[in-house]
């Protein structure tokens, strides 16, 4: 029977490992030296014993044993342009090294696998992404960096710099901490390739699912290409305008900012606190100007 390993302990055990050795100022972490050294020490009778880059179309990564079972490398798509996704690609493969090695000898990882971490149906994909994330941008770390601070540009190239990582992975990491409503969407072609809510969003039902729909940009959303010009842009409309159940009087702010690594763009829709629909009910049925006015005066809608 093949033990089960949890990436969150996996990762953290090697976060700890860093900071006894580098201290607080450990990041980015430098992964494929980690890899190289740590699988030489831990497990030295099937190592990793290369990290290469090669032509690999369609893929971002790949973990491969050799046909004699004495060792491992891990081989990365040389056409990547971004370092942050270098980095975590090597995470990545360095994950399934750790929890899955012995479930198969090779993994061969997409782009598609490494951005959308609650895939159900590819836990060990999910599982790979969970111990990169972690590896990399360890939650107390993470939690400190981001403090009170309002999601922004500037905060996401902070954590992105801080961590060696790209944008599109900080901004996922910090769509799994965000405390409000909120929702990252990636945008190609006018129509959304991946989604990704909050807890408090996924609860209240604020939720794009992208594997079984096909969802169209609407043409007033700032992420459409009618309304492109800017790497970075911040703009309010109705909630209604993505999430046709919200209330009518919701307001929602988007962000949309386009990544030069990547062949989409990236856009937070970012929510007040849903209201209790037996408290809407006992709305009037007046203008929703007024209405909204009533919810920002009784501290319902937190913005």
């Amino acid at each position: 029977m093949i033990e089960r390993k949890y990436p969150e302990a996996e990762a953290n055990g090697l976060s700890k490992l860093l900071k006894q050795v580098f201290g607080e100022d450990r990041f980015p972490v430098k992964v494929e030296e980690l890899v190289l050294d740590y699988t030489q020490q831990r497990f030295p009778a099937a190592p990793i014993k290369r990290v290469q880059g090669k032509d690999l179309p369609g893929f971002e990564g790949m973990l491969v044993e050799k046909p004699d079972k004495t060792q491992w490398k891990i081989i990365y798509n040389s056409g990547i342009r971004s370092q942050g996704r270098i980095r975590f690609t090597l995470a990545h493969e360095f994950g399934h090294y750790l929890l899955h090695r012995e479930r198969q000898s090779e993994f061969s990882c997409s782009q598609q696998d490494m951005e959308e971490w609650d895939a159900e149906e590819r836990e060990i994909e999910t599982e790979a992404d969970c111990f990169a994330a972690t590896l990399l941008m360890p939650l107390d770390d993470f939690r400190r960096q981001v403090g009170a601070a309002k999601i922004s540009f500037d905060l996401l190239s902070h954590l992105s710099d801080r961590y060696g990582v790209s944008l599109t992975a900080a901004a996922l990491r910090w769509i799994e901490i965000a405390e409000r409503r909120a929702i990252l969407i990636a945008v190609r072609d006018d129509h959304l390739l991946w989604a990704r809510s909050s807890q408090a969003a996924y609860k209240s039902g604020a939720v794009f699912v992208t594997r079984k729909r096909t969802y169209a940009v609407p043409p007033e959303s700032l992420a459409h290409s009618c309304n492109a010009g800017f790497s970075f842009q911040e703009g309010s409309l109705p909630a209604q305008t993505w999430l046709p159940k919200e209330p009518r009087d919701m307001p929602l702010t988007e962000l949309t900012f386009v990544n030069e690594y990547y062949d989409y763009t990236l856009a937070f829709l970012l929510m007040p606190d849903a209201v209790p629909k037996w408290e809407r009910e006992e709305e009037d049925d007046d203008d929703p100007a007024s209405r909204y006015d009533s919810a920002m005066r009784e501290g319902r809608f937190k913005a």
